[in-house]
């Protein structure tokens, strides 16, 4: 072969490649969701909760922006998993302006909940543009409250001997974290829902040592092979995805979110993540 044609066809199948991967990004990883299966353990689970399951979908981001026909048949898979309890970590829109709630409203009636209860919290995204819309937020609460999803804002419940605490969104409106951790009793199983990551660096968590659940990276979205995510909408780089041991009691972890803002995907799967709880020795 000559050298010419060497680096014609070389040139040639590189394009093809990048093609390839650029369809694969776009197509196909976005709608390729991953169920995550995780062990939990939890300081002084009552004996009745052990083996019982907590899923949490984040990040649904419905909108204009990409098909959520993908988010309803993903809630349809969910539900046959049967879980026990469901938490939804945040960010249920992509907001632009009120079609999202008639948009939000199709998508909740096939919502997925547990036998034991339901639970969420705001993100960022649901405080509408610039995050500073609470008219935006009310609106999306009470959907989603009448949709059977109890939203925590700064504040906790009990659902069957486990309390679930509920931070609001960092960089929403109403992010009052000590609300709540300061009147907390952490002898109780417990499990802290918080949108952003970023909190787990402030000084706002008196003790606690336990699960915190949160989302808002998308793992990033687009991860080169062997490298770290390029973009992550967080102060801490360390706080991408999967579970991470703080050093202190502590253990996040963070859903890679079952949409997106923008439809594409690379090396970075959407993902429910399902936890088995057991008791922690």
């Amino acid at each position: 072969m000559s050298r010419r044609k060497f680096i014609r066809n070389t040139l040639i199948g590189a394009a093809g490649i990048g093609v390839g991967t650029g369809l694969y990004a776009w197509q196909v990883e976005p709608f390729w969701l991953e169920f995550v299966k995780k062990k939990m353990p939890i300081k002084n689970l009552p004996d009745e909760l052990k083996g019982k399951t907590l899923m949490q979908i984040s990040d649904v981001h419905i909108g204009n922006r990409f098909d959520y026909q993908y988010i309803i048949d993903s809630f349809a898979k969910a539900q046959q998993l049967d879980p026990d309890f469901v938490v939804y970590t945040g960010d249920y829109v992509s907001y632009e302006d009120e079609r999202q709630f008639s948009q939000l409203a199709e998508v909740l009636t096939h919502a997925v909940k547990g036998k034991l209860g339901t639970v969420g919290i705001l993100g960022n995204h649901d405080y509408g543009k610039n995050w500073s819309e609470q008219e935006v937020a009310d609106q999306i609460s009470s959907q989603l409250d009448q949709a059977g999803i109890q939203m925590l804002s700064n504040d906790k419940v009990d659902l069957n001997g486990l309390t679930i605490i509920g931070l609001d969104d960092y960089w929403g409106l109403n992010f009052n974290p000590n609300q709540i951790m300061n009147r907390a009793d952490f002898a109780q199983p417990s499990v802290v829902l918080c949108h952003n990551p970023d909190v787990c660096d402030l000084e706002v968590w008196h003790q606690y040592q336990g699960w915190i659940l949160s989302g808002h990276t998308h793992g990033g979205q687009v991860k080169p092979p062997f490298l770290d995510p390029p973009i992550l909408p967080v102060k801490n780089p360390a706080f991408s995805s999967g579970e991470i041991s703080l050093n202190d009691g502590r253990t996040l972890y963070i859903n890679r979110a079952i949409g997106h803002l923008w439809q594409v995907r690379l090396n970075v799967r959407p993902e429910i993540t399902l936890f088995e709880l057991e008791k922690k020795g």
